[in-house]
């Protein structure tokens, strides 16, 4: 055992980063539970246009793969899968609007999806993407990293039920009445408590007793919902994966070249973005930032991801990006790859013992969440609000941008836009380096795509 948590710290650097194989262990499962349920979304969405059985498998498959190389090369507690938001994308505007008349429209959308890795991949080559990363204010990191927070906030609060939409006021309470909103929350306290007494893997057991108690309301029919027992009476169907593997249709997107283009153009622009922020944010909560707020081996990040999503495209799946769940694993203790380790043969493990994984309710991994959000949230308290006005303004409109418009992003685009303009309306436009400015050209290109979607 000691020869193989020697192998471990060699390969991990655990105690250079302050840590141990059981806590990495323990995290890289806190983030396997918390993003667990996309094993089972995306399957859902995306088999309104392909074989859902099939795309269990290869989220499966491609969320280990990417989330192994994130741990190897890159040696951070990042895991991947497929993304959401991108998934509805792939399959309700391009397979059921822009493609609704061509046979095996879902053919095309993975073809996008592969030709946008590749493009990753040679951006990640010459370090675009790292450049980005690196290039990003300090203070719009950290405002990135608490907008993050809030988003996942609104996200937990949304997925239990705690906050529903409402005609009058946008947002509205949800009812008590609801075992969701009262488990998520009891399941929230939980966790504070174990925190508090310093319990070792506090969140993943907040997740576990939340799941516990809802099975007890189940059974004495408070809780009506979908099942909270795992069943395998409906088998694995490991085969499924031969109906989306390698189903890549180069000939359609030969034949119509422009509306091929911007199919991949929309998946590049939001993966591009919702990565940079995501590994921005769970890097800064972990602490792995530099002492100038840049990120070691960002080239190797971003890399891992870039081939996730090329490998996702031929297994069958849509974009494969990193998860802002992340997060979960890191607020556990996780500081290293060994976390990502963990978290892919978790997904591995998912493909033979995917009914336990899969009935794990929302309203457990949404107590968590809303936990993870408080902690990034404290990100707020570093940013400067009496310095240079344009660094409090774009931190300000990334942390406010990405809850209220439901993108990470988003609240990139809004903050970064509104630093340049800022430096440049206040003559300091030389404050503004160059790749500064190809972002902010590529947003307004963006807006411009925006404005004319909708005249």
């Amino acid at each position: 055992m000691d020869t193989f948590n020697d192998t471990l710290e060699r390969l991990f650097q655990l105690k250079e980063r302050g840590t141990t194989v059981r806590t990495e262990i323990v995290a890289g499962l806190t983030t396997f539970l918390a993003m667990a349920y996309i094993l089972a979304v995306n399957p859902s969405i995306l088999g309104n246009v392909m074989d859902a059985n099939g795309v269990f498998v290869a989220t499966a498959l491609a969320s280990a793969l990417a989330t192994f190389l994130m741990a190897f090369i890159a040696n951070y507690p990042i895991a991947l899968s497929a993304g959401l938001g991108l998934n509805a994308y792939f399959a309700f505007t391009v397979c059921l609007g822009e493609l609704k008349d061509v046979p095996d429209p879902w053919t095309i959308a993975l073809t996008a999806v592969f030709v946008e890795g590749l493009i990753f991949i040679l951006m990640s080559f010459f370090k675009f993407r790292e450049k980005i990363v690196n290039g990003i204010p300090q203070n719009l990191k950290l405002g990135i990293t608490a907008g993050i927070g809030l988003f996942i906030t609104i996200i937990a609060l949304k997925g239990a039920g705690i906050v529903v939409a409402d005609e009058s006021t946008l947002l509205g309470l949800g009812s008590f009445a609801s075992p969701e909103v009262v488990l998520c929350l009891v399941g929230f306290i939980v966790i504070a408590v174990l925190t508090h007494y310093e319990i070792t893997g506090a969140i993943l057991i907040g997740i576990l007793i939340t799941w516990a108690l809802g099975m007890i309301a189940q059974l004495t029919g408070w809780y009506e919902g979908l099942s909270l027992f795992p069943t395998f009476s409906e088998g694995l169907h490991l085969d499924a994966i031969k109906n989306t593997a390698f189903h890549l249709n180069f000939s359609w997107a030969g034949q119509h070249i422009v509306e091929f283009l911007a199919i991949v153009l929309s998946f590049l622009y939001v993966d591009l973005f919702d990565t940079v922020g995501t590994v921005v944010g769970v890097a800064d909560q972990a602490g792995l930032l530099d002492k100038d707020g840049n990120l070691p081996r960002a080239g190797a990040v971003l890399m891992s991801d870039a081939i996730g999503t090329t490998a996702g495209a031929l297994l069958g799946t849509s974009t494969v990006t990193s998860f802002v769940e992340s997060s979960a694993g890191v607020a556990a203790g996780g500081k290293t790859g060994l976390t990502s380790a963990t978290t892919g043969t978790m997904f591995l493990v998912a493909l033979f013992l995917g009914p336990i994984f899969l009935a794990i309710p929302t309203f457990a991994t949404s107590a968590a969440l809303l936990y993870v959000g408080m902690l990034m949230m404290s990100s707020v308290t570093k940013m400067k609000f009496d310095g240079d006005i344009a660094d409090s303004i774009g931190g300000f409109m990334a942390v406010a941008m990405m809850p209220l418009t439901y993108s990470i992003a988003n609240g990139i685009m809004f903050g970064i836009m509104s630093w340049v303009l800022v430096k440049v309306c206040t003559g300091k436009s030389k404050d503004v380096s160059p790749i500064m400015w190809v972002i902010f050209v590529l947003f307004a290109l963006r807006i411009l795509t925006l404005i004319t979607n909708f005249m």
